[in-house]
């Protein structure tokens, strides 16, 4: 198949891309833009030419099956070098996307005519690089630096109305049938001007200084936190603000190149990948049939019900929310509604869209309301003897064919299933608060739920703005289970020896977006607290925990109570050193007869990112998770781990495995609650393999 083809109308060439799906900017379309964009600029039959795309999109970015191989020629610099120099004008008609190298093409056209709903963005960032075919270049001298710097550094897709406002595009059209004869007619216009080059646009540098670009980069810092790449990006729109566009192109280059070196590139690239293989399910097929979901039940409209909910709500799906008190079914949809309001404030919603989202709520104090649900989600307090007894009047109303789902964050998805008389129809969707924000959903397949509710429950992820992975049963799923490790361990480096202040910061400068101390607190220390009375004793190691329970008995249940670990202000979210927790400590460690020796940060933020790989790789042999990239999407989406660090499993793989199992085996020796080394850890490093090796080895 042809990729890009030429036709001539008047006197004016159309130069069409036709790669489906997304018109991906592979060496075959490098090749095919550079070959008929010259061929046209050489036909004396020709004035102008426009760069169109067939298809839903304009060129959506570069081709990933391309990423981590050699380069081929022509290079995405030599297919925008070649446009900007033809000497006949150049328009590109946008529609869908124009993102990164797709937009850098779009620059290089000498005008912009785009279809209204079209978005443009250079999102190279999230993948730890930067725009490198003269994107940092180009837009700030089209746009305009400050808005230039924002698109670079965020990444964000921008609406192409936005985009016309700031000068990036010409011309909008309504309808898409307008597009190409809107693009063909201003080619014909500017025969007379002739070429427009983006790269030929002066910065008024003075305007420019160090101070503004400083200010910047305290404005973007705590977004920023800890990545490469938005640095270099700066420096380049720098580059653009005080050098010609040649040197400014080789200063784009020399960057990007060291974005390319850096370690979290790969990470980010490997975290890219993973989101797109979560829902390669083994069993599941484009054929697997479906179960229509047309509305929602939600059981509980408390904090998680409510913001469960909106998720639904948002994508056009109609919710009934049930509670057994009327006021409480109030309080539910008021919050509901005031979080909608929260984002009429900020310009995100107007009060016609508000109106017009409560509108898919109902509310009711009936099981029996809910018989009519094609899917319907508990969302009560975490008993087992309280999820069962909600499951039984679900298996008494539900229609047949309706899924039935537990948002539990740890219990037994067969035993609940257990309780009904349809267990195949019942599954586990884990949301994480809060609910209508976090990107994450564990989708729990029990042993007995249809392949057609696990299909519909993945699609569903999708269609709600979800990032779903799919868990097998266990404790605490693939999340909760390594998190009880992770939390281990914070404890036990408090009580041998570290300020809790201490292993917050370690972890935090690693990349986590809160210590797992304070992140305890916020929680809410009497939840592990009431976890621990219910298991007993000889079930936890008491040595980690009884400081934090003690914490608890004397009131101090955390952020809620404005006292916990640490203590805090009134009014305030921030965490300050507790001189009664330290003495808490101190009275439980000579209790314990430990002499207290602080570990370096290094050696804390190693023993709790190590306790989550070992865990990890554990769920990942059980057959709880399918793959070593689905336990990284997981803690990147729903714990706050540092993309740029490619999640847990992937970390391990940049330390060596080899490593890794060695370090364990030395945490082991010192403190046997760390348990054993997990056996496919052993066995990758034995073999010279990694969990990327793994997940190869085992694709679907």
């Amino acid at each position: 198949m042809t990729v890009i083809s030429s036709t001539i109308e008047g006197r004016i060439a159309i130069v069409t891309a036709d790669n489906p799906p997304v018109n991906a900017l592979s060496q075959a379309v490098r090749e095919g833009l550079v070959r008929e964009v010259q061929a046209m600029a050489a036909d004396d039959a020709v004035d102008a030419i426009v760069i169109a795309c067939a298809g839903r999109t304009f060129f959506a970015g570069a081709d990933i099956t391309e990423f981590g191989k050699p380069p081929m020629n022509p290079s995405l610099p030599d297919v925008v070098e070649t446009i900007e120099a033809t000497e006949k004008p150049v328009v590109a008609a946008l529609h869908g996307t124009a993102l990164g190298g797709g937009l850098e093409v779009a620059l290089s056209c000498h005008y912009r005519v785009a279809l209204k709903s079209a978005k443009v963005g250079l999102p190279e960032v999230m993948l730890g690089i930067l725009p490198g075919a003269g994107g940092t270049q180009r837009f700030p001298r089209i746009a305009g630096v400050e808005n230039a710097l924002d698109a670079i550094v965020s990444g964000r897709h921008i609406s192409v109305v936005e985009a016309h406002k700031w000068g990036a595009v010409d011309q909008l059209v309504e309808d898409a049938d307008q597009l190409l004869p809107a693009a063909i007619k201003l080619a014909t216009e500017k025969v007379s001007e002739g070429p427009r080059r983006t790269g030929d646009i002066s910065i008024d540098s003075g305007k420019y200084d160090p101070a503004f670009f400083n200010a910047f980069r305290a404005s973007v810092a705590k977004k920023t936190r800890g990545y490469f790449a938005p640095e270099q990006c700066i420096k380049a729109v720098e580059a653009a603000v005080n050098m010609p566009l040649a040197e400014g192109l080789k200063a784009e280059r020399r960057l990007f190149m060291e974005c390319m070196g850096n370690p979290q590139s790969a990470a980010l690239r490997h975290m890219f990948f993973a989101e797109r293989q979560v829902s390669r399910i083994p069993g599941i097929t484009k054929e697997t049939p479906r179960r229509d979901i047309k509305k929602v039940g939600i059981i509980g409209a408390g904090t998680m019900g409510g913001g469960i909910a909106m998720n639904f709500a948002n994508a056009g799906i109609e919710v009934m929310m049930l509670e057994l008190q009327q006021d409480a079914l109030d309080r539910g949809l008021k919050v509901v509604r005031g979080n909608y309001e929260r984002s009429v404030k900020s310009g995100r919603l107007t009060m016609g869209q508000v109106d017009e989202l409560m509108a898919r709520f109902t509310g009711t104090l009936s099981y029996d309301a809910l018989s009519d649900c094609d899917l319907i989600i508990e969302a009560v307090f975490e008993k087992m003897e309280i999820k069962k007894q909600v499951f039984a009047e679900l298996d008494r109303v539900a229609k047949k064919g309706a899924i039935l789902a537990s948002n539990t964050s740890y219990l037994d998805i067969d035993e609940i299933a257990a309780s009904t008389s349809r267990p195949e129809d019942v599954i586990g969707l884990h949301f994480f608060s809060p609910a209508n924000v976090m990107r994450l959903l564990e989708i729990v397949r029990a042993e007995k739920t249809a392949d057609d509710v696990l299909a519909t429950a993945v699609d569903l992820a999708k269609k709600i703005k979800k990032v779903g992975v799919v868990a097998g049963v266990c404790h605490g799923f693939i999340g909760n289970r390594m998190l009880s490790k992770y939390g281990w361990v914070s404890a036990i480096s408090v009580i041998s020896g570290n300020k809790p202040e201490e292993v917050d910061a370690a972890l935090f400068d690693f990349g986590m977006p809160m210590g797992p101390l304070t992140m305890a607190d916020m929680a809410g220390l009497d939840i592990g607290y009431m976890n621990r009375q219910s298991i007993g004793r000889d079930n936890y190691d008491t040595r980690a925990f009884d400081w934090q329970d003690k914490l608890v008995e004397a009131g101090r249940k955390g952020l809620k109570v404005g006292a916990g670990i640490y203590d805090y202000d009134e009014g305030s979210r921030a965490p300050k050193p507790s001189a009664f927790t330290e003495n808490i400590i101190d009275e439980e460690s000579k209790r314990l007869g430990i002499t207290r020796t602080p570990k370096a940060a290094g050696d804390i933020v190693e023993r709790a990112i190590l306790a989550l790989v070992n865990e990890g790789a554990k769920i990942l042999a059980e057959g709880k998770a399918y793959r070593a990239s689905d336990i990284d999407v997981v803690y990147a989406n729903g714990y706050g781990f540092p993309p740029f660090r490619g999640g847990p499993m992937h970390y391990a793989d940049s330390l060596g495995l080899d490593a890794v199992v060695k370090k364990l085996h030395g945490f082991i020796k010192e403190d046997s609650n760390w348990g054993t080394v997990a056996p496919l850890i052993e066995k990758l490093a034995a073999e010279g393999k990694t969990f990327a090796d793994f997940d190869r080895e085992n694709a679907a």
